[in-house]
């Protein structure tokens, strides 16, 4: 299945708490598009979130971000890993 990074920008401040809590809005109904969300990093001085995921589509990851109420502002498929 396609791995996906995707990037969610102006979260400055955002807390380990909030993270987690955003994280699992999206663990909780990823099975309904097939997407399996593997981790999520924050740079709280930038504001960026990133997260990596295992999916069918970009569409498929947008569609659970945006029904967790977090709306990806990037999505960049990873098509090669050493």
């Amino acid at each position: 299945m396609p791995k996906f990074m995707d990037i969610h920008h102006d979260m400055q401040g955002l807390t380990a708490d909030q993270l987690n809590a955003a994280h699992q809005a999206d663990l909780a109904i990823q099975s309904e598009e097939g997407v399996t969300f593997e981790h999520a990093w924050a740079d709280t001085e930038s504001g960026d979130v990133f997260c990596l995921s295992d999916a069918p589509s970009a569409g498929a990851v947008q569609r659970i971000h945006e029904r967790a109420g977090h709306r990806a502002d990037e999505i960049h498929p990873l098509t090669l890993s050493v």
